[in-house]
């Protein structure tokens, strides 16, 4: 686990002054990488810091002498067109890196005059997928999110037996991931309306969001090599924003007896840049459960893990509408939760997955699931905050929600502050819904 260090000090400052705002999601004490290239153009993908509204392009930046060592080999790897390489380069190597990075970018630092001829206004860059995603694995961590849903279909018992002892979790669909701006089609499938005899096919009628994070792995295991949970976070390399969508109905019809499939596959979401676990060392924090729950099994337990194996990382959800866009609203806040509420931690998700053996690769992406909070006012999905669309949202300008409509964008917005420690953010992951394919 990542520890606190020189590059985390709150004081350091960037020869780059825009990130040295307060409300910056890139200070120098943040540094995530992405995959990027100029805006319309044909250039190759390559590797990007963000140090304020600007991107260092690392494919430019590798020749600077403040990249030797380890660090020349990590940037010479975090240049390419995917991080895949860089990130199974482990830790020592993604830390490296990082302290050259801190050290070269610092107010004062005599490599200025070389790497501002690296920079590109974030403005001016398009993104690309950060890696080749080999797998994608979905987490139902929130017990807060399981015991909401499972109260609309079970109100007797919310929660199966087995949620309080595994992390439960599916494989889903690493084809349909897609970066923050895109726009989707409203899926089309199989569902049973109420009432009706049988099922049938059209467009989706209750189409939801789910505010989650994606964590990317880093360092790979071998087949039948179980992760321990003291060494699981070596093998994370960052988080990401995740949004995965969901079709209720359609997931309503089909889950048992296998679980998400077609309401699940069409399109997930995610964030451009990856924040390092390092970068969010400061924000870690105790982790434990009520006393009459069930403790974790010794495979999931440390004392590692209960000190500070949760991370404070608040997350927002906001609903732009078509109707906001062309009247120019603001976009309006639905949710505030934080990720410090999940049931089940990182290493516990890892050390899960690979008990079995199963091998993980870098740049397989796991997803917390709905990050949901104890208040209603935390819910992560639609699904909960109309209680399953009985209950619908107004907003100021007259316009109702149970659930989606085409045209309108779902924005998730990460970002971890706390008193005397520099603000880490992590950018926005964008939506918008378009109609149905005919």
């Amino acid at each position: 686990m990542p520890r606190v260090n020189e590059t985390h000090d709150v004081t350091l400052t960037s020869w780059v002054v825009s990130a040295n705002g307060d409300d910056s999601d890139f200070p120098i004490q943040n540094l995530p990488f992405a995959v990027f290239r100029g805006k319309g153009s044909a250039e190759r993908f390559r590797g990007g810091v963000a140090i304020g509204d600007q991107v260092l392009d690392l494919a430019a930046a590798k020749e600077s002498k403040a990249f030797v060592g380890m660090a020349r080999d990590a940037i010479g790897a975090a240049a390419q067109s995917t991080l895949n390489d860089f990130m199974g380069m482990g830790g020592e190597a993604w830390s490296a890196l990082r302290l050259a990075l801190s050290r070269a970018l610092r107010s004062g630092s005599p490599e200025e005059d070389v790497l501002s001829r690296c920079l590109i206004p974030q403005a001016n860059v398009e993104y690309g997928l950060p890696c080749r995603i080999g797998d994608y694995t979905d987490f139902y961590s929130s017990v807060y999110h399981a015991t909401a849903v499972g109260s609309l279909f079970r109100p007797d018992a919310p929660l199966l037996p087995n949620y309080k002892w595994i992390p439960v979790g599916y494989h889903g669909r690493a084809s349909s991931i897609r970066l923050s701006g895109h726009g989707f089609p409203r899926p089309v499938g199989q569902t049973l309306s109420t009432h009706a005899a049988e099922p049938s096919v059209g467009p989706c009628r209750r189409l939801d969001y789910e505010v989650e994070l994606g964590m990317f792995i880093g360092t790979a295991n071998e087949l039948g090599e179980r992760v321990s949970i003291h060494d699981a976070e070596d093998h994370v390399f960052g988080l990401c924003l995740l949004n995965d969508w969901t079709a209720r109905d359609i997931q309503a019809w089909e889950y048992q007896p296998l679980g998400p499939f077609l309401g699940k596959s069409f399109v997930s979401t995610i964030s451009p840049w990856i924040v390092t676990t390092e970068a969010l060392a400061p924000y870690r924090a105790p982790f434990s459960r009520p006393a009459d729950d069930p403790q974790p099994l010794p495979y999931l337990s440390s004392e590692t893990n209960s000190a500070e194996g949760a991370i404070d990382i608040q997350l927002e959800c906001f609903l732009e509408t078509e109707r906001m866009r062309s009247t120019g609203r603001a976009p309006v806040r639905l949710s505030r939760s934080s990720f410090k509420h999940s049931y089940w931690t990182m290493a516990q998700m890892v050390a899960h997955h690979t008990v079995n053996g199963c091998n993980l690769q870098p740049g397989d992406l796991l997803g917390t699931g709905t990050q949901s909070g104890p208040g209603r006012e935390q819910a992560g999905s639609l699904l909960e905050l109309t209680s399953g669309g009985t209950r619908p949202l107004t907003f100021e300008n007259g316009e109702t929600r149970t659930f989606l409509e085409d045209g309108d964008s779902i924005i998730l917005r990460g970002s971890c502050t706390r008193e005397g420690v520099a603000r880490i953010g992590f950018g926005d992951a964008v939506a918008t819904v378009r109609p149905a394919k005919p």
